[in-house]
This record gives C-alpha cells, structure tokens and sequence, in this order.
C-alpha cells in the first residue's frame, strides 16, 4: 500500500532564505512523506548564496531551486497543498491567495539570516543557526504520529510546533 506524500508549501516574503531552507528540510528529513515546496510574497529573484550551500550540504537538489511567487501554488494546475507554513512574519500577516483544498496552515517564525550585515563568516553563521531552527521544527512535524495527518487536530498540532521555542 503506497503511503499519500503530503505537500507543504513554506511562505516568506522574498523567497530567498528560510522558506528555500525549508522546503529542502521537509523533503529531506520526510523520507519520501512529505514533498516541500516554498514561495514568496514579493519574491526577490535569486535564492540566497549562503542558504544554497545550507541545502547543498543536507544533499537536496539544487538546480531546480529558484525565488518564485506563491501565486504559482494559487493557479490552476498547481500541485495541491496539504499544509501552508509561513516562516517569517511579514507573510504571516499578509492577505494570501485562496489555496484550493483548504490547507492545514501555521506560523512558523524566523529571524532572517539574509538580513544579517557582516563578514561571509558571520552571515554564514547566521544561516547555520536559522538553518538548525528550521530543523528543528520541521524535525517535530514531520515525527508526528502518521494517523493524525489526516485528522482535524493536525491544526492545532503545527501551529504548536510553530510556539516552540527556536
């Protein structure tokens, strides 16, 4: 019996950073569950050098990773989301498309690395730490109990995960 793989779409403003991180965290740790996506608001064109090499070391395909608007994920044809999780707080308060399917949504916030100012080293760090934050969260949603996916209560679940601490 083949398992149904769940969609979670991961929203941020610029999609450069957090939600590119998470999308490879989802699809990497899910092993085969779950498959991520990730958009933005007023996504800013390029994916972010330092959170490239964030996902080039959790071994996830880079090549077809690009900075691309959530009205993609709203259009007809899209894939179908299961779960929308914002993960930085501008999107969380902006007014989303309507997402077909009724999706299971939740806050998820982070600091933004790309908004650190330093040297390569400190900006890198920062996107170390965010990285780990991601994980840690993505971690909790992806070891909950498989049956609850397809209940009611798998709401109130992701927006815990979401009040955790980073």
């Amino acid at each position: 019996m083949n398992e149904k793989i769940y969609n979670v779409l991961f929203l941020c403003t610029g999609n450069s950073a957090r939600s590119i991180m998470a999308e490879a965290l989802v699809t990497t740790l899910g092993a085969g569950r779950f498959k991520g996506f990730s958009a933005g608001s007023k996504p800013g064109g390029t994916v972010n050098p330092f959170a490239i090499e964030q996902v080039q070391q959790m071994g996830y395909p880079v090549d077809q990773l690009r900075s691309k608007s959530w009205d993609e994920f709203a259009a007809p044809g899209a894939p179908r989301m299961d779960f929308i999780i914002t993960v930085c707080d501008n999107a969380a308060g902006e007014t989303c498309p309507f997402w077909p399917g009724h999706p299971a949504t939740a806050h998820w916030g982070f600091e933004d690395p790309a908004a650190v100012e330093g040297t390569e080293q400190q900006k890198r760090a920062a996107f170390e730490t965010i990285c780990r934050q991601i994980r840690r969260k993505v971690d909790a949603f992806v070891g909950l109990p498989p049956q609850l996916f397809d209940t009611p209560a798998i709401n109130d679940e992701i927006r815990k995960i979401g009040e955790m601490p980073v």
